[in-house]
């Protein structure tokens, strides 16, 4: 989840993960996913489906043989695609948000690559067999069944609400609780808003390229009294198109910067926070464990501690892995949305200075046709 390049079974190096092309046959996206070895002496290219990418999910939360799985912040999976021309461009964009919008696809792209850069750098998830395949294999995995695991057990969980509210017996896990259900919301908010913000920006692009167009009605080179109102229309024109042009490199820099920095961290939260009452569930787990112990009668009282005990092993574990996962979690997602605020910022003033020269032009050549 942090992104460093560390040894495991897999012996890919994470940054080299990339998605290099994508194809799209009706509504199924096919992926082009290239990796390299840590010796930089081979690379790997594999296709792989949006159902190849569940099936990857679904095996990380399926190892039943890790111990304390159920602590891992597990890297969150971007949703389905949806292609705008089998459903509404609202729907699109409510369920993927900025991972809909650009050409070919490219953010949502970007949002993948990010995806298996994290699980191949976590320590843990990282040395999973079925990432090696996905990476390596080339047969399709996604019509592969998955045994029954962790993700079940999340579902069964979601059913019961009610142990969200559960008192932690550890006032860091309270306090994290808490602060991740406040900044879900935060955060969810502020990817909306910056959401609209885009979208504005796209519509006065279009709405400038209309004007634009427009103007180029009104020139009349025929009518010698309307040659210099042409001119000024004509010149007009160039500037509308000028600030077109201003308006879309910064709407597809605040998608491919900022906007996806919003929508990572939004869906990261979420996934601290199932995390988060996966222990919950298992401290409640352990409650009623301590409560049948005490509940017992003599014949099975000794059975019940034994419970008790294997459940409580069970929850310090997963425990011990959420403090670790805490902490690699606050210093990765610091580091990742600060590289996207730098990014972003840089893009903007790099988009500003173009538009300063180049207006400067215009308003000297407006000038010109004033005299």
């Amino acid at each position: 989840m942090d992104g460093s390049n560390e040894e495991s079974a897999l012996n890919v190096n994470a940054s080299s993960i990339k998605i290099s092309d994508v194809s799209q046959d009706g509504d199924t996206l096919t992926f082009a996913i290239t990796s390299q070895n840590l010796s930089g002496s081979g690379g790997v290219c594999v296709f792989r489906t949006y159902e190849d990418f569940v099936w990857l999910q679904q095996s990380l939360f399926s190892q039943e043989d890790v111990p304390g799985l159920q602590g891992v912040i597990f890297p969150p999976l971007p949703g389905k695609p949806l292609s705008s021309h089998s459903h509404t461009q609202a729907k699109v964009l409510k369920q993927l948000g900025f991972l809909s919008l650009g050409d070919k696809w490219q953010v949502y792209c970007k949002a993948l690559e990010l995806y298996l850069q994290q699980v191949a750098a976590h320590t843990i998830l990282s040395k999973s067999k079925e990432l090696h395949s996905f990476l390596s294999s080339s047969e399709s995995t996604g019509k592969q069944r998955i045994k029954k695991g962790i993700l079940n057990r999340l579902s069964q969980a979601v059913e019961e609400m009610r142990k969200e509210g559960h008192k932690d017996v550890d006032e860091l896990f309270q306090s994290e609780r808490e602060r991740t259900t406040n900044l879900s919301v935060l955060f969810k908010v502020s990817t909306e808003k910056f959401l609209d913000v885009v979208l504005t920006k796209q519509k006065l692009a279009l709405a400038c390229g209309h004007f634009s167009t427009s103007l180029h009605l009104c020139v009349n080179q025929e009518n010698p009294d309307a040659v210099a109102f042409s001119k000024i229309c004509l010149k007009l024109s160039d500037i509308i198109e000028a600030m077109k042009g201003k308006i879309e490199k910064e709407s597809d820099n605040d998608m491919s910067t900022l906007g996806l920095g919003l929508e990572l961290e939004s869906r990261y939260q979420e996934a601290k926070r199932e995390m988060l009452f996966r222990r919950t569930c298992r401290l409640v787990e352990l409650d009623n464990a301590s409560k049948n112990v005490d509940r017992a009668k003599p014949n099975k009282k000794a059975l019940m501690e034994e419970v008790q005990k294997a459940t409580q092993k069970d929850f310090d574990l997963i425990s011990s892995v959420a403090k670790q996962e805490i902490g690699r979690y606050r210093r990765a997602r610091v580091q990742v949305l600060q590289d996207f605020l730098i990014g972003w910022c840089e893009n903007q003033l790099s988009v500003a200075r173009e538009s300063s020269v180049l207006l400067s032009q215009y308003l000297e050549a407006c000038k010109g046709l004033a005299v």
